[in-house]
């Protein structure tokens, strides 16, 4: 098995790890924080430098998945000013084979490599083995990306669909979506309400205002806050989280008919996993599975969570060792 350094890099942390072939060692990850190195004027170069230095290890590869865009074999971390490349980590890691991965493709990479018991099936349905699938990034930003192929073959096209129009389907809609352009506007921000607005982590948070604002009452509370609020059966809370359940079931219905995942949808990031224990309470299923001209989100189609927080990790052993067998 081919020994190999991986490193998440994140917004916040960097999670670095080691595997062997495809399989993670889970004793092995390690958190860096991206603030501190890059305080001292150092990126991940220096983070996978002392990773090494405390383990000893001789990687044969190394694979970075990164929050941000990879163009040319450079990927870029915008909100850091961090921007690396193949030769660069080659001379952190001494290693030969080397990697670079958006993070969202690297999650699609993990997908057939993830233990049962991280995967939780929200919406039932079939998935059929060597279809392609869909995977979708819930958590400080929302994505999506299809997953095509098996192995070597696998392709993860590079995505930025989190920026497409929330789907407006009722005058509450409408009402929701100028709201957020207002709120945006009012930050000297793009007045644009994308469906990241409404389904990242401050997405919730918009939300919630909106139902204030709604109710009579308006006010200010993080996602966190909102989330607390739900498991208290607060009502404000309780409109929020109904909203993002019914606008995450439209988006991914849309999402379904022009990617025809047939080997299923898996949700992935923070929000999801939160959102996880309310979906059925406010219909996910039914809403994605409403009647359309063609009957296939009736029948088709599958909606799994994916409860593994390393999954990125994994599907950065998974490319490694897929290109360099």
């Amino acid at each position: 098995m081919t020994l190999a350094i991986l490193a998440d890099i994140g917004g916040t942390n960097t999670r670095v790890a080691l595997a062997d072939g495809t399989v993670v060692r889970p004793d092995s990850i390690a958190r860096y924080s991206n603030a501190e190195y890059k305080a001292r004027g150092q990126d991940i170069a220096q983070i996978l430098r002392d990773y090494l230095a405390t383990t000893a290890a001789r990687p044969e590869g190394v694979c970075v998945a990164a929050a941000g865009p990879v163009q040319d074999g450079v990927a870029t971390m915008t909100n850091l000013d961090w921007a690396m490349d193949g030769a660069k980590l080659a001379a952190a890691t001494g290693a030969r084979r080397v990697a670079i991965l958006n993070d969202l493709q690297a999650q699609g990479h993990a997908l057939g490599h993830i233990a049962p018991a991280h995967l939780r099936e929200v919406t039932p349905g079939p998935a059929h083995p060597g279809a392609s699938m869909l995977v979708v990034g819930l958590g400080t930003g929302v994505n999506a990306a299809p997953v095509h192929g098996q192995g070597a073959a696998r392709v993860v096209p590079p995505s930025e669909c989190g920026h497409v129009n929330m789907p407006v389907r009722s005058e509450e809609d409408l009402r929701l979506m100028r709201f957020i352009e207002d709120r945006l506007a009012a930050r000297n921000e793009v007045p644009h309400c994308g469906v990241e607005e409404v389904l990242a982590g401050r997405g919730l948070a918009n939300l919630h205002a909106f139902a204030a604002a709604e109710a009579g009452h308006p006010g200010e509370r993080t996602s966190a806050e909102v989330l607390s609020a739900l498991e208290a059966a607060d009502p404000t809370a309780t409109h929020a989280a109904r909203l993002y359940t019914r606008i995450l079931a439209q988006v991914l219905a849309d999402l379904a008919l022009i990617h025809l995942p047939y080997g299923g949808i898996y949700l992935i990031g923070g929000m999801s996993r939160a959102m996880t224990p309310h979906f059925a309470r406010f219909g996910l299923s039914e809403t994605f599975r409403e009647a359309r001209r063609v009957d296939l989100l009736q029948k088709d189609f599958s909606v799994t969570v994916v409860e593994d927080d390393f999954a990125a990790l994994t599907g950065c052993a998974a490319y490694l060792q897929a290109t360099t067998a």
